[in-house]
């Protein structure tokens, strides 16, 4: 078997540190010489200049100033080359210079003691990828001889079996001092165990032979230590044993037969408040087990529908605008309503509320009058009809430029209402219909429509969610009559 060597990934990082620190370097040791040696030659090129331009300075030739200007910026070094007069007046300006950075040399130029101008010449400032593009031969050769000293590294710094030996000798014997150290932990637990629990029996039987002489001079104290230690059942017999033993020369059959039925009663009383205790918290846990639980029951169903409003433009509206619209929304749901309860696959099933659209949405109750009435899906009939319709109305007044916005909507049974609440905030999407049902609802409605699960539920109740996906022909043959008439209705 192949091991590689300790700590490469380490290594690999201190190489790759340690070619960008040459790389640097080098940029910054050429790009000093290069500045250096570009510096040189721009005084030299001012003082050449000068010699050749002094003339034209003293008559202000800008033809033959251009002329000389024009020679030194065709240099590849040279952005920019400015010439003024003794007035700092600019006589050629040569060069493109405001578009790069450099150097700039500016000398007087004199005649003697007078001043008749000035020449300032800006150098062209080298960038770190041209640097590196005259240095390739050493960049390229540094990375190789990283490259190779790590492989080497890989290949040098392999353990040995000789060292594998060794190590996983180390390591059986260090597993095996702490095994032994374990087991003699262990077995000197259990002796000191076995010694308290002796010593306990021992000190049982002592305080039980100890007792029965004393009981028939103090009955009542007997009576209250047996109904002290009720948890423990063979102490209590032990001590009813003999106690009556203790009786029989002293006291009448009643009195012996009703201080055994005092101790027994005492006894089974503590004994049923010690267990009634857990089993009320037991019955608390299955009742918050039976609210969550997909088997629960239900007679009502909750439809709400909410606007999808995600940047609060309802609450921005002005009244004038806001009411009609929450009213023709209310208008079409009640319409909605009655006309689908009409239909005779949902008789039986009866409407609780009167929905009314204030604030974010509405919310309807549906209940189911007898057991075969199907009350769910009635629920998801309902909520597919008016995302039908509020499509219809948002394109309309979208088309006229009219304020409307989408919905979103959530079927479920009206213990989960909240949990339902908080699904639409959290996860509902526009023209999206959540469904939260237990098992029953779920196969009342499986036959009519098609949904799917939430993706990466983070909760228990995303979990349990379903997505309405699609309804058969029929379903949606008549959730399109229902909403043609609910139109119709409306128009007139």
């Amino acid at each position: 078997m192949m091991y590689l060597a300790p700590r490469q990934g380490l290594f690999a990082i201190i190489i790759l540190v340690s070619f960008c620190l040459q790389t640097l370097l080098l940029v910054i040791s050429t790009d000093q010489q290069l500045s250096k040696s570009r510096a040189h030659k721009g005084e030299q090129m001012v003082t050449q200049l000068i010699d050749e331009a002094r003339l034209s300075l003293e008559n202000k030739d800008r033809v033959s100033l251009s002329v000389i200007a024009n020679r030194y910026t065709s240099e590849q070094d040279v952005a920019r080359l400015v010439i003024k007069d003794s007035n700092n007046e600019i006589l050629v300006p040569v060069g493109n210079a405001p578009m790069q950075k450099g150097i700039t040399i500016d000398q007087k130029a004199t005649k003697g003691d007078a001043v008749i101008g000035s020449v300032a010449l800006t150098l062209k400032d080298i960038s770190k990828g041209e640097i590196i593009a005259m240095q390739w031969p050493f960049v390229i050769g540094s990375l190789l001889l990283h490259l190779l000293l790590l492989a080497a590294y890989g290949y040098i710094a392999r353990p040995t079996k000789q060292q594998i030996n060794a190590l996983s000798r180390e390591i059986d014997n260090l597993h095996r001092d702490t095994y032994a150290k374990t087991n003699s932990l262990d077995s000197r637990r259990q002796s000191n165990a076995d010694t308290e629990d002796a010593d306990s029996k021992t000190y049982d039987r002592e305080d039980a032979n100890n007792k029965a002489p004393n009981s028939s001079a103090n009955p009542i104290s007997t009576k209250g230590k047996s109904t002290g230690s009720a948890v423990n059942t063979a102490v209590i017999h032990n001590e009813l044993n003999a106690y009556l033993k203790s009786q029989q020369g002293t006291g009448s059959v009643e009195e012996q037969a009703l201080a055994s039925a005092d101790s027994r009663s005492s006894a089974t009383e503590t004994t049923i408040d010690l267990l009634q205790k857990p089993t009320f918290k037991s019955q608390k846990s299955v009742i918050a087990t039976n609210k969550l639980s997909a088997s629960r029951s239900y007679d009502s169903v909750s439809v709400q529908v909410r606007f999808h409003d995600e940047y609060k433009m309802l609450e921005r509206l002005a009244p004038e605008m806001r009411v009609p619209y929450l009213a023709l929304c209310t208008q079409l749901f009640n319409e909605a309503l009655s006309e689908l309860l009409q239909l005779p696959l949902l008789l039986g099933v009866s409407v609780i509320n009167e929905p009314q659209f204030e604030g974010n949405g509405a919310v309807a109750l549906l209940k189911a009058n007898n057991s075969h009435a199907k009350v769910a899906l009635a629920g998801v009939m309902l909520g597919k009809l008016y995302l039908m319709l509020n499509k219809i109305i948002h394109d309309k007044h979208i088309e006229l430029s009219k304020f409307a916005l989408p919905v979103t909507v959530g079927v479920s049974d009206e213990a989960q209402s909240e949990a339902m609440a908080q699904l639409l905030k959290s996860v509902g999407k526009k023209e999206q219909m959540l469904i939260l049902l237990p098992n029953e609802g779920l196969k009342q409605i499986a036959h009519h429509v098609k949904v799917y699960s939430l993706k990466r539920p983070t909760t228990v109740y995303e979990r349990e969610c379903a997505v309405f996906e699609g309804g058969n022909d029929a379903m949606i043959q008549r959730l399109a009559d229902v909403r043609n008439a609910v139109l119709m209705t409306g128009n007139e």
